[in-house]
């Protein structure tokens, strides 16, 4: 038996490197607007939701310009943009191999849902997951991360004690802790969190396999 019967993944950073597809976006949309972005586009601002990233780009919250820009976003990202969405090398099998085990995945990501189900399916994993939780899959749109894994929780009846979250930064294990969940950090991630960054009680994998034998006892 797994250790726990339920894990659930952040996506970015976590189970793909999506900062190529997601900048070159980012640069579309500005470009589209003749507008110059009030800060570097570049692999650190890739994480938060799509809004908020815009707003931090545009040094504004304006929401005309905002809406345009991200109109911009979704052109791109949405047509072609997400074919440059890289797996990490192993997750793959990973992800098979915990399948195969008997565990329950699911996915909670702050990234918008379409893009999402997009790629899991450009990547062959769409089969993998029972679940696939994004912020925008709700009116109102969820708050956070904390209250998106809540409802997933919730909606699935998963038990806590039997699940555990896996992702790549500081906000994927305090939305775990929020939720009183064990939090495992993917340390191979572009957002990956230093020893410096972790909670005493958080744990970390360095990579996908090493991952999968905690997850399954092995």
């Amino acid at each position: 038996m797994p250790v726990y019967r339920h894990i659930l993944f952040d996506l970015d950073g976590t189970l793909i490197d999506s900062a190529p597809a997601i900048l070159a976006s980012y640069r579309d949309a500005f470009a589209a607007t003749g507008r110059t972005p009030a800060r570097a586009i570049d692999a650190s601002i890739v994480g938060p939701p799509l809004t908020e990233t815009l707003q931090m780009l545009a040094g504004s919250t304006d929401p005309g310009l905002i809406a345009t820009l991200a109109e911009g976003f979704k052109a791109s990202y949405d047509s072609t943009g997400y074919l440059q969405t890289a797996a990490y090398a192993g997750v793959g099998d990973m992800l098979a191999r915990l399948a195969a085990g008997g565990s329950r995945l699911a996915i909670a990501t702050n990234k918008r849902l379409h893009p999402t189900q997009l790629i899991l399916r450009h990547l062959g994993w769409a089969h993998h997951f029972d679940a696939v939780y994004a912020l925008d899959m709700f009116e109102p749109r969820l708050p956070d991360k904390a209250a998106m894994i809540a409802r997933l929780l919730a909606d699935r009846g998963i038990p806590r004690e039997e699940a555990v979250y896996v992702g790549d930064r500081s906000e994927d294990g305090e939305s775990a802790d929020a939720n009183r969940l064990p939090f495992i950090a993917a340390t191979w991630g572009y957002g990956s969190l230093q020893s410096g960054d972790m909670a005493a009680h958080w744990q970390a994998a360095a990579s996908p396999a090493a991952l999968a034998d905690r997850l399954l006892g092995a």
